[in-house]
């Protein structure tokens, strides 16, 4: 049986294009059952709705009038995504932190991607911040981690698969994020095949 994916984005989509690819492929045993943004200009709802996937805008604005909270938010957030019984959410350039109110109802089956290696640069600006550490002569390489999101703790948790990118001397932020991108397209995917072959793996034993 194929898993079912929830994937939350914010913004283009491409590591949800990845994975809408790998599917159609056929390379990755699963269904993506859901799209949801936060953004209701985020290009990774196109993607979505080119792909004949169900996608949902649910925004934040709305809990910051005072009456109601982010931790609300977050709670209706996951009612949403229970509808469609995901096996695993997937975090895809999701910018927003979540909270206990979201990962408790998805224990250990929230997965994450971050453009760094574990224990760098977290937080959405961490490629700017590997080109000016490169620049002081810190580091030569950063990476790409996909990782399980146990809590509110900003990109940590059980770190699935690493990858190092190298910084090359010249390096903007667009050729590096370029390259970052083409590691998280792949990782991410890989990562997913694992995951999904885990789960539907039928269980084994010694019994008579």
């Amino acid at each position: 049986m194929e898993a079912k994916l929830a994937v939350l984005i914010s913004g283009n989509g491409s590591n949800l294009q990845a994975i809408i690819d790998a599917v159609a492929a056929g390379s990755l045993d699963a269904q993506i059952a859901v799209v949801v943004s936060n953004r209701k200009g985020a290009y990774g709802l196109e993607r979505a709705r080119r792909a004949q996937i169900p996608d949902r805008y649910f925004p934040l604005k709305p809990y910051r009038d005072g009456q109601r909270s982010r931790a609300e938010y977050d709670a209706d957030l996951a009612t949403q995504v229970s509808a469609y019984a995901p096996d695993w959410v997937v975090l895809a350039g999701w910018m927003h932190i979540l909270s206990e109110q979201f990962l408790g109802r998805f224990p250990n089956r929230v997965v994450n991607l971050h453009p760094a290696l574990p224990g760098q640069f977290p937080g959405a600006h961490a490629i700017e911040d590997a080109l000016a550490a490169f620049g002081r002569g810190e580091i030569d390489h950063t990476g790409v981690m996909v990782h399980l999101v146990p809590d509110a703790r900003v990109d940590e948790g059980p770190v699935l698969a690493q990858e190092a990118v190298p910084i090359r001397p010249g390096d903007t932020h667009a050729t590096l994020a370029d390259r970052i991108h083409a590691v998280e397209h792949r990782l991410l995917v890989e990562t997913l095949r694992q995951l999904v072959g885990k789960r539907t793996q039928p269980a084994t034993g010694t019994g008579m």
